[in-house]
């Protein structure tokens, strides 16, 4: 392999990266599908916000809070009003999960995360029907209400085919739920081809945990605000106690109470996503997934197959997850794959130092 390999103490100055500026990683950090890494920015911003607070001279965050919905809006070409603010996947999951009738059918993919189907089978009264990730499209039937798939899926990094599943969704009048966790900030996302669009922030768009935003219609979905605090009101303020008797004419009737210091590094971490620009980071990503790949195939090795995807799995490779932790390769073990994920703070050389360190296995 050609380039300079990578030590677990290299600088940021001598890096092919994106944003040198914002990242000095000391490990070969591979492992974004899992957690990405705080950017500079956030970082300093968090630190500030805490210092303030233990201080009393804490400033009101909920400006962060909205600034980050607003940049999760343009970057899902959505208006601000149609995005929720809140922490997980599974709590938005679980208002589409609500909003179905008894009985109702709904189409999800064979191995796809927890967080994204759970909060259907939970619901007993529901008939959740799995197929594999290849099938999904070909599985719609006149009786499914909903298909909830990943864009691209944890394990392994395959991605989903959205406009052959959206276009049987819509030819059956089923609804669509796309969680954009492991794709957004990446790869392009049009929220209004689907129905409801969810998606954590601290993977690929960098954020701190405790961020995680809901895309709903323009007509809100039908849904049901089942978690409505007083954040959930058109006047907060003004909806501090007793029953909330006008909520917000917007998606933040959807709202979670904010972790208001996660939200101020989400709001630095965004604008360091909208900065680069989303084209950019995914060309980045790919060519780097793909001297993997290319490397992988000189070494033997055959991943999944996953084309147009930063994230690679290696079957029977996850056993050297702990090894390669120890020579300071960051990476996952998942189902017993190897999993890397590439990104915009990583350089050629760190995959020439995960193969190096593979080829002395």
């Amino acid at each position: 392999m050609d380039g300079k390999a990578s030590g677990p103490h290299s600088g940021a100055m001598d890096r092919d990266t994106l944003a040198p500026s914002e990242f000095a990683p000391r490990t070969t950090y591979l492992n974004t599908a899992s957690t990405g890494l705080l950017p500079a920015r956030a970082a300093a911003a968090v630190t500030e916000a805490t210092n303030a607070m233990a201080a009393g001279l804490s400033a009101d965050m909920f400006e962060d809070v909205e600034a980050a919905r607003a940049s999760f809006a343009r970057l899902a070409g959505v208006p601000a009003r149609r995005v929720a603010a809140g922490a997980s996947v599974a709590v938005h999951a679980g208002l589409v999960a609500a909003s179905l009738p008894d009985g109702a059918e709904v189409l999800v993919a064979e191995g796809d995360f927890s967080s994204l189907v759970n909060p259907f089978h939970v619901r007993r009264d529901l008939k959740v029907r799995t197929v594999p990730l290849e099938s999904l499209a070909g599985a719609v039937r006149p009786d499914t209400a909903l298909v909830a798939v990943s864009s691209v899926q944890s394990a392994d990094g395959r991605r989903a085919d959205l406009d052959a599943i959206g276009a049987a969704a819509r030819a059956y009048g089923a609804r669509t739920l796309v969680d954009a966790s492991q794709s957004v900030g990446w790869l392009p996302l049009e929220a209004s081809a689907y129905d409801y669009t969810v998606a954590v922030a601290f993977k690929w768009l960098m954020g701190p945990r405790g961020v995680a935003f809901m895309v709903v219609p323009d007509n809100l979905g039908g849904l049901t605000p089942t978690s409505a605090g007083w954040v959930s009101g058109e006047r907060p303020w003004d909806s501090c106690y007793g029953q909330i008797t006008e909520l917000a004419h917007s998606a933040r009737r959807f709202d979670e109470s904010p972790s208001l210091l996660a939200y101020v590094g989400a709001r630095r971490s965004l604008e360091l996503v909208e900065e680069v620009g989303v084209a950019a980071i995914g060309a980045h990503d790919l060519a780097l997934a793909e001297r993997y790949r290319t490397g992988l195939a000189e070494l033997g090795h055959e991943p999944v197959a996953a084309p147009g995807s930063p994230i690679v799995s290696v079957p029977g490779l996850g056993h050297r997850q702990g090894e390669l932790s120890r020579a300071g390769v960051q990476v996952s073990d998942r189902a017993g794959n190897l999993r890397t994920a590439f990104h915009l703070y990583n350089a050629p050389a760190d995959v020439d130092r995960l193969l190096e360190v593979l080829a002395e296995g």
